[in-house]
């Protein structure tokens, strides 16, 4: 495991980085690339707060502090704060106009200053000098009173600037805080996880915004809020705390790869905060030694892909840039949010996270799976492999109805070595022809459906199950007279993929595997229902088991986060004018050819379908009946 000097080590490597590219007294951090919708120096604010989330928690901890990081942040602090200054902050987004300046980036960057300063309040925040503290705190409350997006995490933000200035001596007259708060709680879910929005409306949001928004804010929430919050309510977080971070752990790979699924990816390390935040709340589920342990192989990871703060932190997932995988609202600093993955070292030396002598995590060379009810997912842990999957059968992100579907929230599969294939505009192959982790229905001109709304999920004993109608390409329109039941049988760290498919006359159905990249190349090929392709030691493969003719590869450039090429094998079938049954065995493991061991036996009886592990127990669903029709 990563010492604390170790990490010490690296928060300030980043942070003397971040250094090079500050502007204005400090007031700014400008990293290199175009500038977001928001402009170039609402980027600046973003950079700094962003960053300073790594200084908050080095900082916080208690550890000397050799390349005064305190001082440099207080000296851009009362730059940004100087009304005569260029980089005055107020100023320079408008706040001078405020009343009229609604819903900016700024009120998240002001949040992540809140956030960190009430980590580091002694080093920093308690020596500011009177005027700068009391021009800051006026910045932040305005802030706080703002009435942002009430479907979405960003109702944490202002509720967390609330309750530190509360925690300072300057309550914030006009504030919903415990009113944003409660709506928040609201979207709980289950499994220790939030919806990102009311689960009541359709779609589901579920990824990583879990860990670095929701548990740490709401941490903060109720840590600053002390007495002021009922104790019922603080138990009932860290109950949820606990065990979402139980579940959560089991997302990670064994080489500290985190699962490669939903929006604003280029955090990287900050899948890490709600980790960090089960430990600094005291829960023993997973134990402060695995945290820890978890915490540096996913440091070690990113460092293998080349991003160890030496440079800025690009939008993308390794060192290179991949804006697939960031939002609209992204800047040049907007990765710096990697900085909540630092969140652990506001522990002091003292604390179990670093003086503990428990055993970390070892990884298991038996193959586990868990099931998440409330999410719709099945975790499964391979054989040795140190690859995770995640079978989704419930997070879609299609908050309308004419979403044709989000290639980061609505693939039927997500892994720890696997990526979507993505693009950033309908002219990218990848994202046009979404096959990976899909069953499409594609016409006679080769157009494919997405899947859209997931209309209803269930789970049992080694399944997980939904049911979507299927919708056409960027219209999101559904097709009349199409629906698709599908449950995924999983056995150890095979999934058994079953379809239930009602398809108008003259349709086909696709099924998609995993898609495979390297920088190097991929390897593939395809014989009679089946399908595989091997990129950087990862091999994907689907095998048709019931109901599919043939086999096939789709191959691209420049579609996938992690590398160059890639490839997606898929299988074809031409399903019955009313109802037929399709089932395909999906294997991603560390092979390299298409050689199969006889690993699952099916049975298919009309809808009814039974997947048996060899020397292993059996599962059996009936696809008609496990939703009706409603």
């Amino acid at each position: 495991m990563f010492t604390r000097a170790e990490w010490e080590s690296e928060a300030d490597r980043w942070l003397l980085t971040a250094r090079k590219y500050a502007v204005h007294g400090g007031a700014l951090i400008c990293p290199p690339g175009p500038p977001s919708q928001s402009g170039p120096v609402s980027d600046g604010i973003e950079g700094f707060a962003r960053s300073f989330l790594i200084a908050a928690a080095r900082l916080g901890g208690g550890a000397e502090d050799p390349h005064d990081h305190a001082s440099f942040h207080i000296e851009a602090l009362t730059a940004a704060m100087d009304p005569a200054a260029p980089g005055f902050w107020p100023r320079a987004v408008g706040f001078e106009d405020w009343p009229h300046a609604g819903i900016t980036q700024p009120a998240v960057e002001a949040a992540n200053l809140a956030f960190g300063l009430a980590l580091c309040r002694g080093r920093v925040w308690d020596q500011l000098p009177d005027p700068v503290r009391e021009r800051l705190a006026e910045w932040l409350a305005h802030h706080a009173r703002l009435r942002v997006w009430q479907h979405n995490n960003w109702l944490l933000f202002p509720a967390v600037i609330e309750a530190f200035l509360a925690s300072v001596g300057m309550p914030v007259d006009g504030g919903h805080g415990a009113e944003n708060v409660e709506r928040v709680e609201s979207w709980y879910l289950g499994d220790g996880w939030y919806n990102d929005g009311p689960p009541a409306a359709p779609g589901r949001n579920l990824d990583h915004y879990n860990s670095w928004v929701f548990q740490p804010f709401l941490w903060q929430w109720y840590q600053l809020r002390g007495d002021a919050e009922p104790q019922w309510r603080v138990e009932r977080y860290r109950a949820r705390l606990a065990e979402f971070a139980a579940s959560y752990a089991l997302t990670f790979g064994d080489d500290g790869a985190p699962l490669h699924m939903g929006r604003s990816l280029a955090y990287r390390h900050a899948v890490l905060g709600g980790l960090w935040t089960a430990a600094l709340a005291g829960a023993d589920t997973p134990s402060p030694a695995v945290v820890r342990g978890i915490a540096g192989r996913t440091l070690d990871y990113f460092r293998r892909l080349g991003v160890d703060g030496s440079e800025p932190p690009s939008l993308g997932w390794g060192a290179r840039e991949f804006l697939p995988v960031v939002q609209e609202y992204s800047g040049p600093g907007s990765a710096y949010f990697a900085g909540m993955g630092f969140l652990g070292l506001s522990a002091p030396a003292s604390h179990p996270l670093w003086a503990s002598d428990d055993a970390p995590f070892q990884p298991s060379d038996s193959p586990s799976v868990a099931i998440l009810p409330a999410l719709g997912w099945a975790v499964q842990h391979g054989r040795g492999d140190g690859i995770v999957r995640v079978v989704n059968h419930g997070s879609d992100h299609a908050n309308h109805g004419d979403d044709p579907g989000d290639p980061h929230y609505a693939k039927f599969a997500y892994s720890t070595r696997t990526a979507p294939g993505t693009g950033i505009a309908w002219s990218d192959r990848a994202w046009v022809t979404g096959i990976d982790g899909h069953a499409a229905l594609v016409d006679e001109w080769g157009r494919a459906t997405r899947r859209g709304r997931i209309m209803g999920s269930a789970a049992g004993e080694g399944y997980v199950a939904s049911w979507h109608v299927p919708r056409l390409g960027a219209s999101g329109r559904e097709l009349p007279g199409a629906r698709i039941v599908t449950a995924s049988l999983v056995t150890g760290e095979y999934e058994v993929r079953c379809h239930l498919v009602t398809a108008p006359d003259g349709w086909s159905l696709r099924e998609g595997a995993h898609a495979v990249a390297s920088d190097d190349g991929v390897s593939s090929g395809h014989e009679t229902a089946t399908a595989w392709a091997v990129g950087a030691g990862i091999r994907s493969l689907v095998l048709g088991l019931f109901g599919y003719e043939s086999g096939s590869v789709a191959r691209y450039e420049d579609g996938n986060a992690f590398g160059k090429y890639s490839a997606v094998p898929y299988l074809s079938a031409r399903p019955s004018a009313t109802e037929s049954v399709h089932v395909a065995l999906h294997i991603l493991d560390t092979g390299t050819d298409a050689g199969l061991a006889n690993v699952v036996d099916v049975d298919v009886s009309g809808t009814r379908v039974t997947a048996r592990r060899v020397g292993g127990h059996a599962v059996t669903v009936d696809l008609a009946h496990l939703f009706g029709h409603d």
